[in-house]
């Protein structure tokens, strides 16, 4: 099997000030990790290239497009919302995060790699079609799942969220391709944590799972077996992309719930069964949240043996 690691400069360079959680050391942390234990050896390195406006253009609207340009800063800082920023590199750190998710999806779905991991960011789940908020510019994932169906042609793709937070902009961008039949959308967050949606799914064919806080992973795995498995297994996807977000870590001070490092291992675990019997094995995953910088590099690199074959 082979497998492929994506990244970029500009993910280190895009950042939204000294003090914010979102911060370049995230993909650093990450990198470092899975040097020192090995685990690129098993990996292809692969620098991310700027996602195509056509390609964009698939999730979002080109008032948001134009939205970003226009905003982008020359020097200094620009805001989007009250937890989001733009320094003269972000506009160019999300295009290249979004490109890194499409070309990922073209070597698992052209046959040159099996899974694929993007330490990219800024992260996009909440990004919507044609909104950018909570530290997202452009939804990555979403760009990928509708970049595996138009252009590999695809006719089922699932997009796996269990990031801390509920993805409210991957469920808006997607809503229209769920109700057709060509996605399926699972996710688990916590309850009523920002943004504050996801308790009634935007269109049939999402399970969205939200966890009460201080729940451990036990719940989520819980969540997992009895509501998620069932839903994959019926659905039958020929490709998995996955939203990855690990501040649900106990570590993590922006939410309240109590994974730990074996939590995501044993999710990653869940999803790559799914994969090896409906969909080549072939998963997509690509960064999301996570603050705790020690908890976030653990976390992945548990994420990344499963999804290589290394647990």
């Amino acid at each position: 099997m082979s497998f492929a690691y994506l990244t970029h400069p500009y993910s280190t360079q895009h950042e939204m000030g000294p003090h914010h959680p979102e911060c370049p050391d995230r993909v650093r942390v990450i990198d470092d990790h899975l040097r020192a234990h090995g685990l690129l050896d098993f990996m292809r390195e692969v620098s991310a290239t700027a996602a195509a406006p056509e390609t964009i253009l698939r999730a979002h609207s080109p008032e948001l497009l134009a939205e970003l340009e226009y905003t982008s800063p020359q020097q200094g800082y620009a805001g989007i919302d009250g937890d989001t920023t733009m320094n003269p590199y972000s506009l160019n750190a999300a295009l290249h995060a979004a490109g890194a998710a499409v070309r990922a999806v073209d070597l698992v779905c052209g046959g040159e790699m099996q899974r694929a991991f993007c330490n990219v960011r800024p992260p996009g789940h909440h990004a919507e079609r044609n909104r950018a908020m909570g530290f997202c510019f452009l939804n990555s994932a979403a760009i990928a799942v509708l970049h595996a169906l138009e252009a590999h042609g695809l006719e089922r793709v699932a997009l796996v969220d269990f990031d801390v937070h509920h993805g409210n902009g991957s469920e808006e961008i997607l809503a229209a391709e769920c109700d057709a039949g060509r996605v399926l959308m699972v996710s688990t967050f916590q309850h009523h944590l920002y943004p504050g949606t996801g308790d009634n799914p935007m269109a049939d064919n999402m399970v969205n799972v939200p966890l009460k806080a201080y729940s451990t992973g036990e719940a989520m795995r819980a969540a997992v077996s009895q509501r998620w498995l069932p839903a994959l297994d019926a659905f039958g996807p020929q490709l998995i992309v996955i939203s990855a977000g690990f501040d649900a870590h106990r570590d993590d001070e922006l939410a309240s719930l109590g994974w730990v490092e074996a939590d995501y291992r044993w999710i990653t675990q869940q999803l790559v069964a799914v994969a090896e019997k409906h969909s080549q094995g072939r998963i997509v995953s690509t960064l999301e949240g996570g603050y705790s910088l020690g908890a976030l590099a653990r976390s992945v690199g548990e994420h990344v043996k499963v999804l290589i074959g290394a647990d």
